[in-house]
């Protein structure tokens, strides 16, 4: 079986470039990508597809 655990959001968006697609699992508030949202953010990664369910409400997320 594949190890898929990580240890931080920063290993969990190694390899994340510009203009890549990306899917962030989830449901509901319990759901949202909140920490790989802003480690996104602070790496300036631009140009990205995301595709979600549920990234957020509202002024969060």
């Amino acid at each position: 079986m594949i190890n898929k655990k990580v240890n931080n959001v920063q290993e969990a968006l190694q390899g994340i470039e510009n203009g890549m697609t990306l899917m962030l699992g989830g449901f509901g508030l319990c759901g949202i990508p909140e920490n790989s949202i802003a480690e996104l953010v602070k790496k300036e990664t631009n140009n990205l597809t995301c595709i979600s369910n549920n990234a957020g409400v509202d002024d969060f997320g």
